[in-house]
């Protein structure tokens, strides 16, 4: 199984990142079933970097962050309290 490439110290960002959704719920994990649960939902991290490669940085199951291929999740829009409560979780 090939391994998560592994997170970068970059805090890099655009407006777009920021401003739009920063959970994800994952619909596939062909090459990862140890890292992502299908169904589950995690949290994004903003990477500008990432994206021109079409890949998300994800909070996976190990509590780090790592890049995964984006068409593996779709962004969705959590309400105020369900956000609070999933953040509290983490």
């Amino acid at each position: 199984m090939e391994l998560a490439k592994k997170k970068s110290k970059s805090s890099e960002s655009s407006p777009k990142d920021v401003a739009g959704a920063h959970y994800v719920i994952c619909i596939k994990n062909d090459d990862y079933p140890a890292s992502l649960e299908l169904r589950k939902i995690y949290k994004q991290v903003p990477d500008r970097a990432a994206s021109k490669l079409k890949m998300l940085r994800i909070v996976d199951e190990s509590g780090e962050d790592y890049l995964y291929p984006a068409n593996y999740f779709v962004a969705i829009k959590l309400p105020r309290s369900v956000e609070r409560a999933v953040s509290l979780a983490s």
